[in-house]
């Protein structure tokens, strides 16, 4: 404890649950919520209201943000990320606070940031440690009554996900995740969206690399493109250095996971019933499952995560609930190298797709990443030297009509180019991403949507200055390209 001084001063939150946390509050530093305070008596003085109330921190509710999961891979990240943003929260001072199952994992946290960020002086604030697990929801409920946004960092989502965003949405605080599983994302939307509408509680999946740089570089590519925007293929390419690079265990997991049960995210999905979606100018064309891409200069392939889910969401929001009446197609597409990196690709993939309809394929799977990845994935992580290596570019190829064009006549006449750089994606990116993202809902509350509910990143921020934000702390989105069709 004495090593945070006098950057950190750590208290500590005992829950007065002891089924719920497996503490007792016999001596506690400090008890800030009574748990004998009806859920219903918080609510009326914390949900979101167009009074904006919520964004103000008050005896009742004392943190802007609680970072959940904070002694995680990711967690431990974003906490760093957040203590460089205090100066940034309402007002110049964002009060915050750490949650997870373990106490002591979670101080060990505080204390590694403290000694990494010695020599920034604005960290001279308390942070409190409050001790609740999913498995437990009287603990998350006392966790959720205390902040305004609940940064939710604890994955695989699809396992841990959904009594996070049940407490938030019950008790009163907003939601921001870093998830990038569709079929959680999509689920949420349709079990919680209209019981977070009814207590105006915005919950905000997808705020990490997934997806938020996808769907915020769409909004930006319609911007800046003069005319009407129809059409949008995106290419990821990373770029390590000579330590290479990797990726951690939860990650792989939720792939794993994600594959397996494909065909309920199939069954999910129309569940919705929602109408096609006006496509204007020519539709857009599918590539193959693996083909060389002249404008990056590699074999390609669909990218498997969540971008393309997230954008579709947003899109059709915009179209139905902002009345765009041009929602842009997409196609997400992720550069894997030479001919060596497609066989590599090719041997494992098959490997994996044989392996993940079984369960004991999946516990193979789950049990030695590095080795059915050939090292892309491990337990531990990447090293530091393997992030600072790291670098990312996504590249918007655009089409539409140019400026006094109608869109429902002919072909479209105009090209864009886009593209948006960056640091190591999974875990300098995200936690920045994510951070930002609490930021601008603290400060620019009054841009977001009218009413609360489930929500894309890009349906949520889309009139905010995110992407400022965003290029002040890393990010660089630029229009490199606009010319009309030959």
């Amino acid at each position: 404890m004495n090593k945070l001084q006098p950057m950190f001063s750590v208290s500590t939150t005992i829950l007065s649950c002891k089924h719920a946390t497996g503490y007792t509050n016999s001596n506690p530093t400090r008890l800030v919520v009574e748990t004998t305070r009806p859920v219903s008596h918080i609510c009326q003085h914390s949900t979101l209201s167009l009074t904006m109330a919520t964004v103000t921190t008050s005896s009742r509710r004392p943190y802007h943000v609680v970072i959940f999961g904070a002694s995680g891979f990711t967690g431990q990240f974003v906490v760093e990320e957040v203590a460089k943003a205090i100066g940034e929260g309402p007002e110049g001072n964002l009060k915050w606070a750490v949650a997870g199952r373990s106490r002591r994992k979670l101080e060990n946290v505080l204390n590694h940031v403290a000694n990494t960020l010695a020599d920034t002086p604005e960290l001279k604030c308390a942070v409190e440690v409050i001790v609740a697990d999913v498995r437990q929801p009287e603990s998350l409920a006392i966790m959720c009554k205390q902040a305004v946004i609940v940064l939710n960092c604890v994955g695989p989502y699809r396992f841990y996900g959904e009594p996070v965003v049940k407490a938030c949405v019950e008790n009163g605080a907003h939601y921001i995740d870093i998830c990038g599983e569709p079929q959680f994302l999509e689920a949420i939307q349709l079990v919680f969206d209209r019981k977070a509408r009814e207590n105006s509680v915005y919950v905000i999946g997808s705020c990490g690399f997934d997806s938020l740089p996808a769907d915020m570089g769409i909004l930006y590519t319609k911007e800046k493109f003069k005319g009407t925007l129809t059409a949008v293929e995106s290419f990821l390419t990373v770029s390590t250095g000579p330590e290479g690079g990797c990726g951690h265990d939860a990650t792989w997991q939720s792939a794993i996971f994600g594959f397996a049960d494909a065909a309920r995210l199939r069954s999910l999905r129309k569940q919705f019933k929602h109408k096609p979606l006006p496509e204007l100018g020519a539709k857009i064309k599918k590539r193959g499952a693996l083909f060389f891409c002249k404008e990056i200069g590699q074999y390609a392939v669909p990218f498997m995560g969540s971008d393309p889910s997230v954008v579709r969401r947003t899109q059709r929001y915009l179209c139905e609930e902002e009345d765009q009446q041009c929602p842009v197609q997409y196609c997400a597409y992720a550069g894997v190298g030479g001919v060596c990196s497609v066989l590599k690709l090719l041997f494992s993939g098959f490997f994996f797709w044989l392996l993940v309809k079984f369960s004991l394929g999946r516990h193979l799977l789950i049990k030695c990443p590095a080795f059915f990845s050939w090292g892309l994935f491990s337990k531990a992580g990447p090293t530091q030297k393997q992030m600072e290596g790291t670098s990312f570019r996504m590249t918007f190829y655009g089409e539409g009509y140019t400026k006094g064009r109608d869109p429902s006549q002919g072909m479209p006449d105009g090209r864009i180019t886009t593209e948006i750089r960056g640091a190591e994606p999974g875990y300098v990116v995200t936690p920045v991403v994510m951070v930002q993202a609490a930021m601008t809902f603290l400060n620019e509350l009054q841009s977001l949507p009218e009413r609360g509910g489930v929500f894309t990143p890009g349906a949520a921020f889309a009139r905010t200055s995110l992407i400022q934000r965003l290029q002040r702390h890393g990010l660089k989105f630029t229009a490199t390209k606009q010319q009309g069709a030959p």
